[in-house]
């Protein structure tokens, strides 16, 4: 018996990712709920069973997958993103601003009122300007979404991605500045990181095609190519204690403006991208723990409904004078409800590299509970507001109708 209770303590990661997986799968084709969200809830209670069932000593491995996972993720959506259309249309640019510094200000105020202090407060806000790409980008693979909702939530989500952890690693420098006056270290936690890192994902970006020249342009293997390089990229960043969302986002930028192909068979990276964005979920949903989720629950209620008002106020407000209609700019601000994966990433990476303000300065409850209902909700925002532009399936659609075409050309 002891020698089963060990083996089955030994195979508690994988046992309960396939449990998940299996979750996933069956509740997806029997009540069209998305994938991730049963993933991060199976998550949550697999990391919170009173036994301690994960065993914490295998964690640190899948951080590391983790991160690869949610590096494959950014790369796509960086390579997804037009800066031609950024300048055509400059309203975009600007109602990112509007939205994430109007978000900043709303949930900084809600959270001093109900007595956080200075510093967790401009965390907190700093991480609620941000849309995680890997909820939206995977329920858009999901449901084969494309048209204006969809490509202005990913370009909204991209630029909500650098400015949140542009604001959030200058809070955290200041932060490192007050309770320790290092100067130096303060300088490297905030803007030189951010520096380094969209430097390093420039430079992979130049390195891909000169690799692919010299390689040659198989398209078979063009998958494993991206894959392998954002593997190193990710690994690099995780060693020097670099931010990875930024380098990751700006090698797929850079790699779309260098004309690197990514066909469409590789969106979402294959079974290696569903196999990691299992394990992606599964594992942030591990990290959120019962008790704080718990306390902080009125306050992250209160919270999220302030961050969902601003996020489809603005989007709705700017919606004509860019181009499309007002009910397309709300559904485009339900979109980029999902937030967790990015929250929870990010605040890991800072701990990393040897700052953990949250535990320091008190305890963020808040933001515990704002994480886990977000976890299992905005990716069913997200799918709804696809739906209700009428862009669900519409990729599919267009794809299997240009294949059509070549069959009868050919």
């Amino acid at each position: 018996m002891s020698e089963l209770l060990s083996l089955t303590h030994a195979l508690a990661w994988p046992l309960a990712l396939t449990l998940a997986w299996m979750a996933g799968e069956l509740l997806y084709r029997w009540a069209n709920v998305p994938r991730i969200s049963i993933y991060g809830l199976c998550g949550f209670v697999f990391g919170n069973l009173s036994s301690g069932y994960l065993p914490p000593a295998q964690a640190d491995n899948f951080m590391m997958l983790a991160n690869l996972g949610f590096g494959l993720i950014l790369f796509e959506l960086g390579y997804r993103i037009n800066l031609r259309w950024l300048r055509t249309n400059p309203w975009l640019l600007l109602t990112s601003l509007l939205e994430a510094g109007l978000t900043w200000a709303a949930v900084y105020y809600v959270s001093r009122i109900c007595g956080l202090a200075v510093l967790p407060a401009c965390l907190l806000a700093a991480l609620a300007m941000a849309s995680s790409p890997a909820g939206l980008l995977r329920i858009v693979n999901e449901q084969g979404g494309g048209g204006q909702v969809t490509e202005r939530a990913m370009h909204l989500t991209a630029l909500n991605c650098v400015l949140a952890v542009f604001v959030f690693n200058v809070t955290v420098g200041f932060g490192v500045f007050q309770t320790s006056g290092d100067v130096v270290h303060a300088s490297w936690t905030g803007l030189v990181v951010l520096a380094a890192s969209s430097g390093l994902g420039a430079a992979m970006g130049y390195l891909l095609p000169l690799w692919q020249r010299i390689a040659g342009h198989a398209r078979s293997n063009s998958t494993l190519t991206f894959a392998v390089f954002v593997f190193l990229l990710v690994a690099i960043t995780h060693v020097l204690k670099l931010s990875p969302v930024l380098a990751a986002l700006t090698f797929g930028l850079v790699a779309r403006h260098r004309r690197v192909t990514l066909s469409p068979a590789q969106r979402n990276f294959g079974a290696l991208g569903d196999l990691l964005t299992v394990l992606l979920f599964f594992f942030v949903a591990t990290t959120i723990a019962w008790q704080p989720t718990a306390e902080g629950l009125m306050l992250g209620l209160l919270l999220l409904l302030v961050r969902a008002m601003v996020k489809v106020a603005v989007c709705t407000a700017t919606a004509r004078v860019s181009g499309i209609s007002a009910r397309k700019g709300a559904l485009t601000g339900v979109a980029i409800m999902p937030l967790t994966v990015f929250a929870i990433i990010l605040i890991e990476q800072t701990r990393r590299s040897g700052v953990d303000l949250f535990d320091t300065l008190a305890p963020l409850a808040p933001l515990a509970a704002m994480a886990m209902i977000l976890e299992v909700l905005a990716p069913i925002l997200t799918q709804i507001a696809l739906r209700g532009a009428r862009e669900s399936g519409l990729a599919k659609y267009k794809n299997a109708e240009k294949k059509e075409d070549q069959d009868a050309a050919a």
